[in-house]
C-alpha cells in the first residue's frame, strides 16, 4: 500500500510538471500572438532573446555560428523554449506543493519579459502589456490544470487494475487539450509573425525604378559550369543570413525614414519615396561575414540596386574631424564604418533591391547598406534607420566592444568547392573548381598544390568586377591514392593571401583552404 502511495505521488508530480511545462509554453505562444496584433516587431520572446544574445560572450556566438551556420537562430529559439518548458515544469511541481508558488514563478517570468521589452530599440506602447498578459494566461492555465489534477482523484490514486479510470482520463483530456491548443496557436503565431503583418504584401507591391546606371554586363565565361559549383550570382533564397535579430524586423515602407545626424552641417530625413526618386545605380557586389571560417559559406554575390551613400553624405556635409559613420538598424544594432570608405568612389550604396527585386525581408527590407571591401559587421547594416556622422574616438559599433576590430577590411581568400573534401573520385583528370575573392581589389591568380608540392596555376574566369568573387577551375592528373589539396589566391596588386591559420576573431580568418580527396582506381 505504501509503495502504491509512493508511486501515486511520483505520478502526481510528473503530471504537475507536465502541466507547468504546457502552461509556460502556452504563455510564450500567447505572447507571440498578442505581439503579432499589438507589436509586430517586438515580443517577449524576442526581447528576452535579444538581451541574452547581447550578453553572451563573443566566443559563444562564434561557436554557434560555426556549429549551426545560418540555422543558429532556430536552434537558439528552440533552446529558449526548452528552458521555458523546464522552468514551467518546476513551477508546476511547486504550485502543487504550495498554492501560488508556481504562479509566482510565472509572474516573475512575465516581469522579466517586461523589463526586456522596455530595453529594446523597437519598443512601442503596444509592446508593454504583452508580457504581462502572456504571464497571466500561463498562470491561469497552470492553476486550471492543477485544479483538475487535484479534483480528479483517480489521476492521483490510480484505479484498480482492470477497471475504468475516468478521473485520469478527464485530467489527461484537459492536459492534451491545453497542449493541442498551444501547438495550434504556435503554428498560427509562426505563420502570423512570418507573414510580418502584411509587410510581405507591401514589399510585393513595391515597384523599383529602373537604375540610372545599370550593372555592367557579366563577362562571357565568368561562370564556371562544373557540377557542384555554386552560381556566380547567389539566388536570394540561398544567400547567407547572419545577424542578431531573432525575428525579422517589421518595417512599413510607407512610414520608413532614414535620418542623417551627428557631425553634419545639415541633418537630413529621407523617406522611401524620396530615395526611390534618386538616380539609383546597380552593381554586383560580394559581401562576406567576418565569422566566415576558411572554406566557409558565409559569403554571397548579388546584384544590388541603390543610391550611393557618398551622395547622401555630401548633402549632409560632414564636419571637420569626423572619421566614422555609425549606422543603426531598426532593432538597435549598430555598425561603425570609416567615413572615407563611404565618401570615396567605391559603390557603397543604400540598397533597395537585390537580384532584380525589392530586398527580401530577412535581408534588410526596405533599405540596407552595402559597402564593397568591408566585412558586414562594420558595414552591411540591415533595416537601416540612421546614419550618425561621428568619430571612432567617440562611438563604436555593436561588435567592437565585444572583441572585434574597429575596422574590418575583407581579407583575400579562396575556396575549393569541387570536389568536396572526403569525396571519392575516379583516377585520371580530376576537375577542381571554386571561388576566390579580394573585394574592392580583385583577384590576379589562383593556384593549387597537391600534398604540399609545387603550385599549379588554375584557369581564372574573368571577374564581374573587383568587388565580386571570381570563379576558377583546374584539371589535374591523379593516380589512385589519397591526396591533400590546397588553394591560394593572389590579388591584383600582387599580394598573396595569408597562409598562417588564424581564427575569425578579431578581424577575419586566414589560411589556405585544404581538402582531402580519395582517388579510386
Amino acid at each position: 500500500m505504501r509503495d502504491g502511495r509512493h508511486h501515486a505521488a511520483q505520478g502526481s508530480r510528473r503530471w504537475a510538471a507536465a502541466s507547468g511545462a504546457v502552461s509556460a509554453v502556452a504563455a510564450v505562444v500567447t505572447g507571440e500572438l498578442l505581439a503579432g496584433l499589438l507589436s509586430p516587431s517586438l515580443s517577449p520572446l524576442t526581447a528576452v532573446g535579444g538581451v541574452v544574445i547581447d550578453g553572451l560572450p563573443p566566443g559563444v556566438k562564434d561557436w554557434a555560428v560555426a556549429l549551426f551556420g545560418t540555422a543558429d537562430k532556430a536552434v537558439f529559439v528552440a533552446g529558449m523554449l526548452l528552458v521555458v518548458a523546464a522552468a514551467g515544469a518546476v513551477a508546476g511541481i511547486l504550485e502543487q506543493r504550495r498554492r501560488y508558488a508556481g504562479t509566482a514563478i510565472v509572474a516573475a517570468f512575465g516581469l522579466a519579459g517586461l523589463v526586456a521589452v522596455l530595453t529594446r530599440a523597437q519598443l512601442t506602447p503596444g509592446a508593454v502589456p504583452v508580457p504581462l498578459l502572456a504571464a497571466l494566461a500561463g498562470a491561469l492555465l497552470l492553476r486550471y490544470l492543477l485544479r483538475r489534477l487535484r479534483e480528479d482523484s483517480d489521476a492521483v490514486h490510480p484505479a484498480p487494475k482492470g477497471t475504468q479510470d475516468p478521473g485520469r482520463r478527464t485530467f489527461l483530456q484537459a492536459l492534451a487539450a491545453g497542449a493541442g491548443v498551444t501547438a495550434v496557436a504556435g503554428v498560427v503565431a509562426g505563420i502570423w509573425r512570418g507573414a510580418a503583418s502584411g509587410i510581405s504584401t507591401a514589399r510585393e507591391r513595391l515597384q523599383l525604378p529602373a537604375p540610372a546606371s545599370k550593372a555592367p554586363a557579366i563577362p562571357a565565361g565568368a561562370g564556371v559550369t562544373l557540377d557542384g559549383m555554386q552560381p556566380l550570382v547567389t539566388p536570394n533564397r540561398d544567400f547567407y543570413r547572419i545577424d542578431t535579430a531573432l525575428i525579422v524586423p517589421v518595417i512599413d515602407p510607407e512610414t520608413w525614414s532614414l535620418r542623417v545626424t551627428g557631425m553634419v552641417d545639415r541633418e537630413i530625413d529621407l523617406n522611401l519615396a524620396d530615395l526611390l526618386a534618386k538616380p539609383l545605380i546597380e552593381r554586383h557586389v560580394t559581401i562576406a561575414c567576418v565569422s566566415n571560417e576558411v572554406g566557409g559559406e558565409l559569403i554571397g554575390n548579388a546584384r544590388w540596386l541603390g543610391w550611393p551613400v557618398r551622395e547622401l553624405l555630401a548633402l549632409a556635409g560632414p564636419q571637420a574631424g569626423a572619421d566614422m559613420v555609425l549606422s543603426r538598424s531598426s532593432d538597435g544594432w549598430t555598425a561603425g564604418t570609416p567615413l572615407g570608405v563611404l565618401t570615396d568612389e567605391r559603390d557603397a550604396i543604400l540598397a533597395v533591391g537585390m537580384n532584380g527585386e525589392p530586398l527580401p525581408l530577412e535581408h534588410g527590407f526596405p533599405v540596407r547598406m552595402i559597402v564593397p571591401g568591408l566585412y558586414g559587421y562594420v558595414s552591411a547594416t540591415k533595416w537601416l534607420t540612421e546614419l550618425r556622422v561621428t568619430r571612432f574616438a567617440d562611438d563604436e559599433g555593436y561588435w567592437t566592444p565585444r572583441g572585434w576590430s574597429e575596422r574590418g577590411p575583407i581579407k583575400t581568400a579562396s575556396r575549393i568547392d569541387v570536389p568536396r573534401t572526403g569525396r571519392r573520385v575516379s583516377a585520371g583528370t580530376v576537375m577542381f573548381g571554386g571561388v576566390a575573392w579580394s573585394q574592392h581589389t580583385g583577384i590576379g591568380t589562383v593556384e593549387l598544390r597537391v600534398n604540399r608540392g609545387p603550385w599549379q596555376q588554375a584557369d581564372l574566369a574573368p571577374g564581374i568586377s573587383p568587388d565580386t568573387w571570381y570563379q576558377w577551375q583546374l584539371g589535374m592528373e591523379l593516380t589512385p591514392g589519397q591526396y591533400e589539396v590546397q588553394v591560394r589566391a593572389t590579388d591584383l596588386s600582387g599580394k598573396p593571401q595569408a597562409e598562417e591559420r588564424r581564427p575569425v576573431a578579431p578581424d577575419g580568418a586566414t589560411g589556405f583552404h585544404t581538402i582531402r580527396v580519395d582517388v579510386n582506381p
